[in-house]
């Protein structure tokens, strides 16, 4: 009996340390139920098959677990049940969620030992987000939907606004978004983004531009500030649904209320004449030039070419591209359409008594009349009207008045233009001009010492160096040519006498008129703009023959 005792006493059934794992393992088994239960829910899927299925695996695992033998065998069968149910739930619900949602991926990982603190520091790179109604938007909470968005505007804005960007266009695809920045005039193709990615962005646009965010298809303009540096750029957000998507173009603002005729490119002869247009006699003066060439900002420059304290200035536009203080900007809107015409809106406006006149877009023949009235009943009248040369604008402009001795006697001047981009002058190169050519165009040949181009500098190893000042692109602002000419007594007379445009041109030609070509051969001389430069604004393109006339310039 005392030897069946002692053997008792001496034998051991029940390992702490092997109860310690299994009841450890089994209550983080229970966190992993609840987790799934709840993260079910959020996801929008099956929330008790996969409570039920988490719950099984566990429950099977432990019993492999308590009727194997070994012990180390049971505890790997268990753990293999419960992670596998684990991760076959993980990969079902990252399919169904944003990617900044997943868990376990590679970014999730790394994001659990990065200081959430600094990542958001670092995220932010000092722009800050103000809304239609002047808010300031405070940064969302991270790991949201809404700081995702957050994100990707802090990325868009700084590059964009480093890069001098004025537009964006994002087209969609089937899987990403195509980016288009338009820096200095010229639309420079963007790496792709991700859909979703530009999906998240658009949404945080649509909150800071005061617009619908569920409506995909309907277009929706709205307006925003992001602000860099203390420095603020209003952006006008566009969208429009398409078959692929929404699509989205952002416009920044530019200050149209600072532009002053000193600052629209002209040449010093040309800025004295132009000024004089605010003291000679009053008439129609029309500004030209396609479309997205800096008419708007001259037709701005000409109005506020005069006092507006001392005169009563009114315009007439469709779609106003920035504020001018002091001066009444009558707008012909969509809801003027149904009720009036732009002829009629420009009658009312008459009414009230300005004496300086501008009228955006005077394409109509009864506007084209009425402003030749105004500027016979002693009134100054700015036009804008969409032409290539000024020889083409006077042709369009008379058969728009239709009454040719009203249309001339009224007419003071005509201006054309084209934008082009400026040289930057920290990077460009000089280089000897071909003196034939400059004698050409009457330029003096010894007085021009060098033409410039687009430069590149490198290091003393031969790599190329990132200008800051423009970002490589060679070019750093725009400035607009002009061909203009100025109506005397004697050009007016020969014109009421032309037959054709042939004779219109000649009778310019006379006039010592100097043609968009002659004109941006004196802005090269100057070194702000190239001749290379001068060739794609003036053409949009390079065949052979554009080629060889650059290679006689240099």
């Amino acid at each position: 009996m005392s030897i069946i005792t002692a053997t008792i006493q001496t034998g051991a059934y029940i390992s702490v340390v092997k109860l310690a794992v299994f009841v450890i393992a089994f209550f983080l088994w229970i966190p992993l139920i609840k987790w799934i239960n709840s993260d079910a829910e959020k996801v929008h899927t099956n929330v008790a098959r996969w409570t039920i299925a988490i719950f099984v695996a566990g429950l099977a695992g432990s019993v492999i677990w308590l009727v194997i033998p070994l012990f180390i065998i049971g505890f790997l069968m268990y753990l293999v049940a419960v992670a596998a149910m684990g991760i076959i739930y993980v990969m079902h619900r990252n399919s169904l969620v944003s990617e900044f949602q997943r868990v376990l991926t590679v970014e999730h990982i790394k994001g659990l030992f990065v200081n959430e603190k600094k990542q958001v520091e670092k995220i932010t790179k000092g722009l800050v987000f103000i809304t239609a109604n002047k808010n300031t938007v405070p940064m969302p909470q991270s790991k949201t939907p809404e700081f995702f968005g957050f994100k990707t505007s802090q990325e868009f804005f700084n590059d964009a606004i480093w890069r001098r960007a004025s537009d964006a266009v994002l087209l969609p695809s089937a899987q990403q978004y195509d980016i288009h920045l338009v820096i200095d005039g010229v639309a420079e193709k963007q790496p792709p983004r991700d859909r979703e990615e530009i999906e998240f962005f658009l949404r945080y646009l649509k909150n800071l531009a005061d617009l619908d965010v569920e409506e995909k298809r309907k277009p929706q303009v709205g307006r925003f500030i992001v602000q860099k540096d203390g420095i603020p750029h209003e952006w006008e957000l566009t969208t429009a649904g398409t078959t692929a998507g929404e699509q989205i173009r952002l416009k920044l603002f530019a200050e149209y209320n600072l532009m002053q005729l000193p600052g629209i490119g002209l040449l010093p002869d040309q800025l004295e004449q132009f000024q004089t247009l605010r003291s000679g006699p009053k008439g129609v003066f029309i500004v030209s030039g396609p479309k997205k060439n800096g008419v708007t900002s001259s037709l701005y420059a000409l109005l506020r070419n005069n006092d507006p304290f001392m005169n009563n200035i009114n315009v007439l536009e469709k779609k106003p591209a920035g504020e001018l203080p002091n001066i009444t900007q009558v707008v012909y809107s969509m809801s003027d359409t149904g009720t009036t015409t732009y002829a009629r809106k420009f009658q009312t406006m008459l009414r009230t008594g300005p004496e300086i006149i501008g009228v955006e877009h005077g394409e109509e023949k009864d506007v084209a009349k009425l402003a030749c009235l105004a500027a016979k009943d002693n009134k100054m009248v700015y036009v804008t009207l969409d032409s290539s040369s000024v020889v083409e604008t006077m042709g369009k402009w008379l058969n728009l008045v239709g009454d040719r001795k009203l249309a001339i006697d009224t007419l003071i001047g005509i201006s054309n233009q084209r934008l082009v981009r400026k040289l930057c002058d920290k990077c460009r190169e000089p280089y000897e001009p071909n003196r034939d050519m400059l004698r050409k165009f009457n330029i003096p040949a010894e007085k021009i010492k060098v033409f410039y181009r687009p430069g590149q500098a490198y290091t003393k190893h031969g790599k190329p160096i990132l200008c800051e000042n423009c970002q490589g692109t060679g070019f750093h602002g725009r400035e607009a040519i002009f061909e203009y000419i100025i109506l005397t007594d004697e050009t007016k007379k020969l014109l009421k006498q032309a037959k054709s445009m042939a004779d219109i041109a000649n009778i310019f030609r006379h006039a010592r008129m100097l043609y968009m070509q002659e004109q941006a051969i004196r802005k090269v001389a100057t070194g702000l703009i190239s001749i290379n430069e001068v060739i794609r604004a003036l053409s949009g393109s390079q065949d052979a023959k554009k080629k060889k006339t650059t290679e006689a310039m240099e």
